[in-house]
């Protein structure tokens, strides 16, 4: 089952052999007012891109050289290219998982239905999520995620931790690092997080449910 979950989870990404700044699916104002242009400006193109920046000066030479991101962040120990491999897997599934709010659709029957099933229902599988990443003590983030046997779960990872190093899929992540939201919100991260609920891209998670 776990052969079948990393082989289907590549095949949905992007072989780099430099890698590079993921493209965002809409302008860099699309999310507003949930996430502001300047927000989206600095966490995609200063940090995002620096964790890039970082990981291709770090992996020339190296054992890792040409393997995809997501098998450096399953083989590398913890350290620099651990650290900036997880980065970048994450944020190329949080910027994907978002549409503007113009364009929002409620979630199809078979996301619906799995929530329903593991979490007892949409509203309190989002109070989960938005508590939990209310918990996170400084840097990190909170995914739902599918283990080997399909079923939905919600995690933390610290830092730049995520859970695809423990045999879990990502499905859909908040950030929970401050430059994410404290320019738009200061201290009420809290409504950063109930916002972001009305950007999900529902059809992109739904895609990377386990089949």
């Amino acid at each position: 089952m776990y052969i079948t979950l990393l082989s289907t989870f590549i095949m949905v990404t992007t072989k780099i052999a430099a890698y590079t700044l993921p493209v965002l699916p809409y302008p860099s104002d699309g999310l507003e007012p949930v996430i502001s242009k300047e927000t989206i400006k600095n966490h995609h193109g200063k940090h995002l891109a620096a964790y890039v920046n970082n990981l291709n000066k770090l992996i020339p030479g190296s054992e890792y050289e040409g393997l995809l991101v997501e098998e450096i962040v399953q083989q590398a120990p913890d350290g620099p290219i651990y650290n900036n491999a997880g980065q970048v897997m994450n944020h190329r599934l949080y910027f994907e998982q978002f549409v503007p709010a113009s364009q929002y659709k409620a979630p199809g029957g078979r996301l619906t239905n799995a929530i329903n099933y593991h979490f007892g229902g949409m509203e309190t599988f989002k109070r989960q999520m938005t508590d939990a990443a209310m918990n996170v003590f400084g840097s990190g983030w909170v995914w739902l995620v599918a283990d080997t046997e399909g079923r939905l779960l919600i995690v933390t990872e610290s830092g730049g931790g995520n859970p695809w190093r423990r045999g879990l899929k990502p499905i859909l992540g908040i950030d929970c690092w401050e430059h994410s939201w404290y320019l738009d919100y200061a201290f009420d991260k809290r409504a950063h997080y109930e916002g972001l609920w009305n950007i999900i891209n529902w059809e992109v998670i739904e895609n990377r449910l386990p089949m």
